[in-house]
């Protein structure tokens, strides 16, 4: 059965996570180093940072962190830095970072519109970070609900977000789908009593996502073909 509402994450989902935060992670990691070659090098291995490739490893914190969770890492390796004004220069850092789509997403988001299906979205990046960037992709006003960790619902791996979104959009929970690229995404679909659909757009592999999900697909390019009933399977 078709779900009524998709509920997308938004890096490595939406947008491509290597493309969108990799260069911007290298200036960020600099910038609060300050120009100490040693600091930057502990701050790239404590975030799971490849500084010369430019790249996040497989089991970087950063990949399904919350911004608070991601400053708590780098504090220990930062000295006399005040907490709350870290996580404020990430999130103001985050909101202006130029977004790399995972497919085109005015055409696909009018596809789904089209289709009568209520839309969602859950991050564990801040909201003010996300509106932001959906903003600039052209989807301010595609989503009935916007939450990120920051916004009164917990993050994911647990289900308040999503259980927000479904209350809000009018649905129960089964009747949602809950499409991401980690396993934080996954944990939190079967915890709140969603379909899971893992993409392959951030950095965790088929093999990974799979074991956990109901379907998996390459980007979310492939939902309306899911949609349509096209045979795509899980394998």
């Amino acid at each position: 059965m078709s779900p009524a509402a998709l509920i997308f994450d938004k890096d490595g989902t939406l947008f491509d996570f290597q493309a969108t935060w990799g260069g911007w992670s290298r200036g960020m990691i600099e910038a609060e180093a300050g120009g100490d070659a040693a600091l930057t090098h502990a701050l790239a291995a404590a975030l799971g940072y490849d500084m010369q490739a430019g790249r996040f490893s497989s089991d970087s914190i950063v990949i399904a962190a919350t911004p608070p969770e991601i400053a708590d890492r780098m504090l220990p390796l930062l000295p006399g830095q005040d907490r709350a004004a870290l996580i404020a220069r990430m999130n103001a850092r985050a909101a202006r970072a130029p977004q790399v789509p995972a497919v085109p997403l005015g055409p696909l988001f009018e596809d789904l519109a089209a289709r009568g299906l209520a839309l969602g979205l859950v991050t564990n990046d801040a909201e003010a970070p996300a509106r932001a960037h959906l903003g600039a992709a052209g989807l301010g006003a595609a989503f009935g609900f916007v939450a990120g960790a920051d916004s009164g619902f917990g993050g994911k791996p647990a289900p308040g977000q999503l259980l927000a979104c479904a209350a809000a959009l009018g649905l129960a929970p089964a009747d949602c789908a809950m499409i991401g690229d980690s396993l934080h995404d996954l944990h939190a679909a079967r915890a709140a009593g969603m379909t899971a659909i893992a993409v392959l757009s951030g950095i965790a592999g088929r093999g990974t996502l799979a074991p956990h999900a109901d379907l998996v697909l390459e980007d979310i390019g492939g939902l309306p073909g899911w949609l349509d009933g096209k045979g795509i399977t899980k394998a």
